[in-house]
């Protein structure tokens, strides 16, 4: 998604190419996460002359969104708490981040 987002629209093979750059995957691989990604509404497919152009089907904060409940949903049972109190204990969060989420916490 990442990939699609800051390019605006990509084919299976530009996203391919993006990720090799960084890491071994096979292209099967990326085509079959960006059908995944289609069916989940997350992108949408057009055809240009013979690849198939895939382009944001939502905006970015509207995805991850989607992205972050549903694996809530899946690894946590719904509870955001235990994912919060890994993310505390686990990733050194300093004081400001601390304050920012107990603000964001507040407000909502």
């Amino acid at each position: 998604m990442k990939i699609v987002w800051e390019r605006e629209s990509a084919t299976v093979r530009d996203v391919y190419e993006a990720l090799l750059e960084k890491r071994k995957v096979a292209y099967t691989t990326v085509m079959t996460m960006m059908k995944i990604l289609e069916q989940k509404k997350y992108l949408k497919k057009t055809q240009n002359e013979r690849a198939h152009v895939y382009r944001p089907a939502q905006p970015q904060r509207q995805v991850i969104g989607a992205m972050v409940r549903e694996f809530v949903n899946r690894v946590f049972n719904g509870s955001a708490e235990p994912l919060l109190a890994h993310l505390v204990e686990d990733h050194d969060l300093s004081r400001e981040d601390l304050d920012e989420i107990a603000r964001l916490r507040r407000q909502s």
